[in-house]
């Protein structure tokens, strides 16, 4: 008796039906369908998080800028060759100020517009920085608004 149930267990076929194989294949398949999309969404994220930090490090070293000094402040964008953009800002004033390079996130840039505009004057002040690859193309810190969507 022992003899023959072990020869029918040493018998039975264990394994996966193909039905069985083709539904999990199906859920893999679903589940990779919602995962991607949303992978790729945060990376967008990513680097729309990245380009407001830039720009409102930038804003902030412009506002402590206002609050020491007077006068119009000049934002220089330098590009390394092989190394990412840098930012310095200074002035003519006397004694003439320049403040430490800011280095920019990869991908983050100073737009051809509105990277300068009015900065002039220490109420109305704006900066703004941009990055293709994010949900929002341009961020901008100013005077009167803080940290907003947009340009200058």
């Amino acid at each position: 008796m022992i003899a023959r149930i072990r020869k029918s267990l040493d018998e039975k076929d264990q394994g996966f039906t193909l039905i069985e194989l083709l539904v999990v294949m199906i859920i893999i398949g679903i589940l990779a369908a919602i995962a991607i999309p949303v992978f790729l969404n945060q990376r967008a994220k990513a680097r729309d998080t990245s380009t407001k930090a830039d720009v409102s490090t930038i804003g902030k070293e412009i506002a402590t800028y206002f609050v020491d000094r007077t006068g119009p402040v000049v934002i220089t964008p330098t590009v390394t060759a092989g190394a990412a953009t840098t930012i310095t800002l200074s002035d003519a004033g006397t004694p003439a100020y320049t403040s430490g390079a800011i280095r920019l996130s990869n991908g983050t840039a100073v737009p051809a517009t509105g990277a300068s505009a009015n900065l002039g004057n220490d109420s109305t002040w704006c900066v703004a920085l941009t990055n293709p690859g994010g949900v929002e193309d341009t961020y901008r810190y100013s005077a009167a608004g803080g940290l907003q969507v947009g340009s200058c």
